[in-house]
């Protein structure tokens, strides 16, 4: 962690996790609503992950779990990427999409369609947190907290599950032909 182990814990401003207070403003996100240690222990867990094949199971949903965790507030791209990771989960955890295929669908989704409209956020945004994948100390402990803070995050968006997922379902459907 960029911080001591005896720095003092603050939470996140986005998703309520306890992390290393960062004196200064310290590096984040452009429109992600995050803390600097939150952001700082999303960048060892990413390096982690791209360092060691091992922990790599799940690096696409790692992104996903964190972007719907820290939505930031209501303008485009916040709005756009909210959707985005939304629909992805979504694709993967409900109807078992591998990595490429949902990358795939999530790139003609973002070059097809337009405004994105602005998506309440949950008061909660799940109980698992990138501090529990960051205290992972195996490979297969890694992945497994991944695959249970994406579900967590997923579960959290519950009110909007029936939009994500009738948005989802119609990405099914093959590219309309110019």
């Amino acid at each position: 962690m960029t911080s001591p182990p005896s720095a003092p814990l603050i939470h996140c401003l986005g998703c309520g996790a306890l992390v290393p207070k960062i004196d200064g403003p310290g590096p984040t996100h452009a429109y992600m609503l995050v803390s600097a240690g939150c952001w700082a222990t999303f960048g060892e867990v990413s390096a982690r992950e791209y360092a060691d094949p091992a922990y790599r199971a799940h690096a696409l949903q790692l992104v996903d779990a964190y972007a719907v965790q820290h939505p930031g507030v209501p303008e485009r791209r916040s709005a756009q990427s909210v959707w985005l990771h939304l629909v992805s989960l979504c694709l993967r955890l409900e109807y078992g999409y591998a990595d490429d295929a949902a990358i795939r669908t999530l790139q003609r989704l973002a070059s097809e369609h337009g405004t994105w409209g602005w998506l309440e956020p949950p008061a909660s945004l799940g109980a698992v947190t990138v501090v529990d994948v960051h205290e992972a100390a195996t490979p297969a402990e890694h992945v497994a907290a991944v695959r249970r803070w994406c579900e967590s995050a997923w579960d959290a968006w519950a009110v909007h599950h029936h939009e994500i997922a009738s948005f989802a379902k119609d990405l099914q459907r093959p590219p309309a032909r110019s």
